[in-house]
């Protein structure tokens, strides 16, 4: 299979903006459908004024009341008033994708956007913590992150990157986990390495607020971290997601290591250059890109490279937030894919394997050949659209 020539520049369709039909004050999730639920509405609303970013924030919050039982992570952080009458009927039509949402964008990331560079994102598995504790001490903020040469996006991140930072621990070790919020919107941290109360570490916190808690892995693996506050499939989709690799207290042989965090990019209208993730085409889930490491084929121009001899080993997680990843690599067979717990749990001579969205598995392979080999998500639909790259296996 050949690899092709990234190609994501085409111009983006308009997505609507919703506006108020009324002069109607915020009053919950009822007050968040009514302004959200139909374009017919926006269209009658010929004085409304453009929503802010305080209301779509307020409106994010009101949304968890829309869906039974996730409202969890957003305890504490508001007081919601209940759903009622015929808005309950229009908050599940934009639940169903009746309308398009996306953040408006701050005159600050706007600016910041001018100067945004193009940079490919180290692959390679960081260091896990020769003393045992991992302590990671994060910031939850909006970036403006450049991820073509023509395309820069208005991300919610941990710690201004997309993927977060790579994270790397032992089975056992201790992860000392602190997050301060700095924007208007809530967030949160969910590890799915974690065993913990939800209710209490993953809670979400209000702007200036922190959240801390410990955990200990359990298990070995390729896992997942995003924030946990509704709705979620915004904040994921949006950018606030990571990888988590944990290794076995015995280690694996030795390997040259990368870490693939697949995702999804639904992008609304532009701002000045600068494009939203849109809410809307989230729920539509048809994504303008499906990405390795938050950039389009960046490894096709920036391939990942390997000697003969050796073996590599992916840790492939996918942050979804939808879509699944059939991880494959042209010209090889997998010796080991690791479902869940390495060193155990594997299956050998693996030609492909899906990686569901939320989850994470290993794949080694030896490279006895030299040569360039594609990497792509074999489900091609989506491997077109940006989650393709090269190992090259080089002669010693």
């Amino acid at each position: 299979m050949a690899a092709r020539t990234p190609d994501h520049e085409s111009p983006q369709p308009a997505q609507t903006v919703a506006r108020r039909s009324t002069a109607r004050p915020a009053t919950g999730t009822a007050d968040f459908a009514f302004a959200l639920s139909a374009d017919a509405r926006t269209a009658a609303a010929s004085s409304a004024r453009p929503l802010t970013r305080r209301d779509m924030v307020r409106r994010a919050a009101y949304l968890s009341l829309a869906i039974p039982g996730l409202g969890v992570t957003l305890s504490g952080c508001h007081q919601h008033s209940a759903m009622s009458g015929a808005d309950s009927d229009a908050a599940g039509d934009m639940m169903h994708g009746g309308a398009g949402t996306a953040m408006p964008i701050s005159p600050e990331l706007i600016e910041a956007a001018k100067t945004a560079k193009l940079t490919t994102v180290d692959a390679t598995l960081p260091a896990a913590p020769a003393s045992g504790v991992l302590k990671l001490d994060w910031r939850s903020q909006e970036t403006a992150i450049r991820i073509t040469s023509k395309k820069v996006v208005a991300a919610w991140t941990f710690e201004k990157s997309m993927p977060s930072p790579t994270a790397h621990c032992r089975v056992g070790d201790t992860v000392d986990f602190t997050l301060t919020n700095d924007v208007l919107m809530p967030h949160s941290m969910d590890f799915h390495a974690a065993r913990v109360d939800p209710q209490v570490a993953f809670r979400s916190v209000d702007q200036g607020q922190s959240v801390s808690f410990s955990f200990q892995p359990r298990y070995a693996g390729a896992f997942l971290y995003h924030c946990g506050t509704e709705p979620m499939l915004w904040h994921i989709g949006a950018g606030m997601f990571g990888a988590l690799i944990v290794s076995p207290r015995e280690p694996l042989p030795p390997a040259r290591e990368f870490v693939l965090v697949q995702s999804e990019m639904y992008l609304g209208e532009p701002t000045d250059k600068v494009f939203p993730f849109d809410f809307g085409k989230m729920l539509n889930a048809v994504p303008e890109m499906v990405v390795f490491n938050g950039r389009p084929d960046q490894y096709v121009t920036h391939p990942l490279r390997a000697k003969l001899g050796e073996r590599v080993r992916f840790w492939v997680v996918n942050a979804g937030p939808t879509h699944p990843c059939v991880f494959h690599v042209v010209g090889i067979v997998f010796d080991k894919v690791y479902l869940a717990a390495p060193p155990g749990n594997f299956i050998e001579g693996v030609q492909s394997f899906s990686v569901p969205a939320g989850g994470g598995m290993v794949f080694e392979l030896e490279c006895d050949v030299p040569g360039r080999f594609p990497f792509v998500n074999h489900a091609l639909g989506y491997g077109q659209k940006g989650t393709m790259g090269y190992l090259i296996v080089e002669e010693t």
